[in-house]
């Protein structure tokens, strides 16, 4: 019997960027239910406080070379791959020097939030859906972790529907206790219409903020998960009414047992529908 394919999605994973605790959450599930009987694939920027030598990153040529327009505008998209220590498991680095070469990751240094934060998020869920599909790689789970990819259950639903990589795939979106204060670019909706997404029917304000976007990943998801034992209760209550099948905090004792049942109860939702 052939492995349960899951694609891992991150602003961050340990030990490549350890900011916030998402970053030690994600490595710790992935890695688990990797050991377990998962077959596991894990996207994250290649932010410029990575230390390449150290972790030892290297280009992998015959998936990059691609573009990605965003608004317009073309970035040419870099892979990297480097490979968690003592996890067999390998981590595929979305890289631009434009986006993320930098050496701070959100913020610039006056604290203030970079204002292409929106064009750097498309087109990491871009870079991420386009890579995927070069690996010929069909997950049958999407778990996005983090506001960055917070786009990418919008993309598979719309600009990339009739994608056949993709089409079974249930996607689940992880909301954390860290985000970004004040607005997001005011210009995203019109970067949403460039890529000939209905941007009417997503209920974004013209300038969103961190609970704008989290609503998007949730409204666009098929399941929700809860990362931090404490979130913003407007969101946890915008969950609850989604009706979506939601995994609640799991302390670390529980994380990885309580992330394979949810994982195997979503593949199976169909079928139980079905009966």
């Amino acid at each position: 019997m052939s492995k349960s394919k899951i694609l891992f999605v991150t602003q961050e994973i340990a030990p490549f960027l350890s900011e916030t605790a998402l970053a030690e959450t994600v490595r710790n599930i992935s890695q688990g239910v990797h050991e377990i009987d998962k077959e596991i694939r894990i996207f994250m920027p290649r932010f410029g406080v990575i230390n390449e030598r150290r972790h030892q990153l290297h280009e992998v040529i015959r998936l990059s070379g691609m573009n990605i327009i965003v608004d317009d505008a073309d970035h040419p998209l870099i892979i990297k791959v480097a490979s968690i220590p003592q996890a067999r498991v390998q981590v595929y680095f979305i890289d631009n020097e434009e986006f993320f070469k930098r050496k701070r990751i959100f913020i610039d240094e006056n604290g203030k939030y970079f204002k292409d934060n929106d064009d750097r998020s498309i087109f990491f869920c871009r870079g991420v859906v386009e890579t995927v599909k070069k690996l010929g790689w069909a997950p049958d789970i999407v778990h996005c972790n983090g506001w960055l990819t917070s786009l990418l259950p919008l993309y598979l639903r719309t600009y990339y529907k009739d994608e056949p990589y993709f089409e079974k795939a249930k996607i689940i979106y992880s909301i954390y206790n860290n985000g970004f204060k004040g607005s997001i670019s005011k210009d995203i909706l019109s970067k949403l219409r460039f890529d000939k997404i209905n941007t009417d029917i997503l209920n974004l304000p013209k300038s969103p903020n961190i609970d704008d976007i989290n609503k998007t990943g949730i409204s666009w998801a098929d399941a929700v998960t809860i990362g931090t034992d404490t979130i913003n209760k407007e969101i946890e209550s915008y969950i609850v009414d989604s009706g979506k099948p939601m995994l609640t905090y799991q302390e670390e004792d529980n994380l990885v047992e309580a992330h394979q049942d949810f994982y195997n109860r979503l593949m199976t939702l169909d079928k139980v529908l079905s009966e």
